[in-house]
Formats: structure tokens, C-alpha cells, sequence
């Protein structure tokens, strides 16, 4: 496992379940689940976009590509557009 998804695992354990009896890898669905509601994936998309230093275009975003960590991180790479180096 990488940095990148327990970064997320980490984040959506603290801040989004709030549960940690909760069994959570890179393929454990969270949408299609209902563990996850669409309220929280404006949270996860936030966050995404911090652990991948990327900015990604909500609106090219669905649900499906939230399913997993490892969605997410897949739909960050397709979509997701570097955010410039500070100066």
C-alpha cells in the first residue's frame, strides 16, 4: 500500500466513518455501500485533491469514480491537473 491511499484510508477513517471497527483497504466500496453519502464526497474530493497535490474538475466527478480509494486515486490521475509549485 502507498503513501497516497493510507493517506485516504487515514481520512476517511478519521473524518468521514468516524469508526474504526469499519474494515477499510483500497477496495472497500463506499459509495455503492452507502457507507459513504454525497454530502461527504465533496470532503473526499478536497482531500483527494491535497494527497495528490492535484486539482480535479468536480464536475467530470461521479459518485462511481468514488466508490474506492483506489478509484479515487485512478480518477486523480485521469482528471486531476497539477497544482503550480508555490513561488
Amino acid at each position: 500500500m502507498n503513501n497516497q491511499t493510507q493517506m485516504l484510508i487515514d481520512f476517511l477513517r478519521q473524518q468521514i466513518l468516524r469508526r474504526a471497527d469499519i474494515p477499510l483497504d483500497e477496495d472497500t466500496p463506499l459509495v455503492s455501500s452507502g457507507l459513504v453519502d454525497s454530502f461527504a464526497l465533496v470532503d473526499i474530493i478536497g482531500e483527494l485533491e491535497n494527497v495528490t497535490n492535484s486539482r480535479i474538475p468536480v464536475g467530470k466527478v461521479s459518485p462511481q469514480d468514488l466508490d474506492t480509494v483506489r478509484k479515487m486515486l485512478d480518477t486523480a490521475k485521469r482528471l486531476g491537473v497539477a497544482k503550480p509549485a508555490p513561488r
